[in-house]
């Protein structure tokens, strides 16, 4: 966690050397003739449209798209770690508890990385206690371990949430500054209305595309962990089925 956040700092930093950077080269070129736009690459276009969106606006929005892809890289980095062959897993626990008991199935439960195999560990632990024991023990800790999986989701939803806000404020400033500038002109010139309005609309337009982008990673992310849980559910159910028939075959 500490590791992450030293991310999202570092994240920020160049977030505010980025918008400080196109604020200044937004005052060089107000001074320049514009070139034609006809050679632009997109990475040049982007920039031009921060540019025209206004970077007092455009530096949150883009600050959102940033943090929240960094917490969303993490969460899908961790899930893909979270990931266990279950199906594997149960084999070798049925082989160590035929040959070596709960110890060794335990061991290869240790052994064995993600959340599946940490539950497994939990309920084998306290598998002299009784089967209802070991099945309460799994229910709870896999509440725990699905809260980790869910852990940064709600940050994630915020940026989605507050991004397309940003855009909208932006957007009615724009507005606003737009009907001043008409107001002092004393007429309406198509040029300055159309002008003002293509500059509020674009804060709007990057609210939107970052709402899009974080939303279509979240809704991953989410099923992700539904497909976990489920995993998760299954697997304790075989778990249980196979202390159930290992106890049997003691008697």
């Amino acid at each position: 966690m500490k590791k992450l956040f030293a991310l999202l700092a570092v994240f920020a930093v160049l977030t505010v050397a980025l918008s400080t950077s196109v604020t200044a080269q937004d005052g060089g070129a107000k001074t320049e003739l514009k070139a034609p736009e006809t050679d632009q690459s997109f990475h040049q276009v982007i920039k031009q449209k921060f540019i025209e969106g206004g970077p007092l606006f455009m530096t949150p929005i883009l600050l959102c798209l940033i943090l929240g892809l960094a917490l969303i890289i993490e969460r899908i980095i961790y899930l893909n770690m979270s990931t266990t062959n279950t199906k594997k897993l149960l084999d070798e626990i049925e082989g160590a508890l035929s040959s070596g008991g709960v110890d060794q199935a335990k061991e290869i439960c240790r052994n064995t990385k993600g959340p599946v195999a940490g539950i497994f560990y939990q309920g084998l632990d306290r598998e002299h206690e009784g089967i209802d024991i070991v099945e309460k023990s799994l229910v709870s800790y896999g509440g725990v371990q699905m809260g980790n999986m869910e852990r940064g989701l709600v940050w994630i939803s915020l940026f989605i949430s507050l991004s397309p806000m940003l855009g909208f404020f932006g957007t009615v400033v724009g507005m606003v500054e737009a009907f001043d500038a008409i107001e002092a002109a004393g007429d309406i010139s198509p040029g300055l209305v159309a002008g003002g309005i293509k500059v509020a609309l674009l804060t709007t337009l990057g609210g939107l595309l970052v709402a899009i982008i974080l939303q279509v990673f979240y809704n991953y992310i989410v099923s992700k962990i539904d497909s976990l849980v489920n995993d998760m559910e299954d697997s304790s159910i075989s778990l249980i089925d196979l202390l159930v028939k290992h106890n049997l075959s003691k008697k």
